[in-house]
């Protein structure tokens, strides 16, 4: 067995390189890979689903040549047809790409095969089983089996779990013998959700914990440009106490993104915070506001309005 990767206190995600709600071209979403190892990332995150392949091909342009030690992960869970039609109302922008289910161990390797086919490797340091939610027993009886005998071979270094909620990831951390999970949107200034069950789990048998979505969709890193939570517009009450959060660190003249990213990383449980970038600034800004420096004073005003809103909830 190989195992977990050391992996980085912070990584870069690539769904909006593969044209989250707005398309990037190939040649910029490549440059934006480059130039996030210029700024220091070493860890990388994509998946097929990530415009239906766009997001690994453009990685592993950008990769391509790299002489720093990176670590890649991808995800199983998901077969892509580049040339299918796109879905109507999909969130990645293009007319091409869809994805169908399958967390079959065939499936797995199928899958495996085609992204590593993309992203010019032969070896990824994690495999991700993609939103099993609806799929878990097939998820944990075949895809995750596959994961293990391939692991086992050394043709990928570690199995993980990603995922947007904490139930079936605990699972998967008592019940199996995975490496690492990521959650997405969990563990958050707006969403502690992920904190109890699963971060203890975690803990307890040595899981690495990936925590993605820092931002919640965007909404604590512009609120007044991008009000979304949780890929929805967000309600009246979330983005009010957004605006309560931001006026704090407003007072500290600090930014809320800043406070937002280093509230994940402050927790012990989490190994490593993801945050994703359309471009080569937003890599920049984001990896700016990971190393920060935000006084102790700030936590305990914005822990105010997060016990207050816990208590609402």
């Amino acid at each position: 067995m190989v195992g977990i990767p050391l992996l980085p206190a912070v990584g870069l995600g690539t769904a909006p390189l593969g044209g989250l709600y707005k398309n990037v071209s190939p040649i910029d979403a490549a440059a934006a890979v480059a130039e996030a190892v210029g700024i220091g990332y070493r860890y990388f995150d994509t998946a097929p689903l990530y415009g239906y392949g766009a997001a690994e091909r453009a990685l592993g342009r950008g990769l391509e040549g790299c002489d720093a030690a990176v670590a890649v992960s991808t995800k199983v869970g998901r077969l892509v047809d580049e040339g299918a039609p796109r879905p109507p109302g999909d969130m990645f922008a293009g007319d091409s790409g869809a994805a169908t289910w399958d967390f079959s161990a065939d499936g797995v390797h199928r899958s495996l095969d085609a992204s590593l086919q993309r992203l010019g490797r032969s070896y990824v340091d994690i495999a991700f089983i993609h939103d099993p939610d609806n799929h878990a027993r097939q998820a944990l009886d075949e895809a995750y089996p596959a994961l293990e005998r391939l692991r086992d071979e050394g043709v990928i270094g570690a199995i993980g779990v990603g995922m947007n909620e904490p139930g079936l990831p605990t699972r998967f951390v008592t019940d199996t013998d995975i490496d690492a999970v990521l959650i997405a949107g969990r563990y958050t200034l707006l969403d502690r959700s992920a904190e109890q069950a699963l971060f203890s789990a975690a803990m307890a048998r040595g899981v690495h914990v990936i925590a993605a979505g820092a931002y919640n969709s965007g909404i604590l890193a512009a609120v007044e440009t991008n009000p979304h939570f949780n890929y929805e517009a967000a309600p009246a009450e979330v983005v009010a106490r957004v605006q309560r959060l931001q006026a704090v660190c407003n007072g500290f003249g600090l930014p809320l993104p800043a406070a937002a990213v280093q509230f994940v990383v402050r927790h012990r449980a989490v190994g490593t915070v993801l945050l994703g970038a359309r471009n080569g600034v937003e890599a920049a800004e984001n990896w700016a506001h990971a190393h920060t420096s935000l006084p102790e004073e700030l936590w305990a005003d914005l822990d105010e309005i997060i016990n207050d809103a816990d208590d609402v909830d």
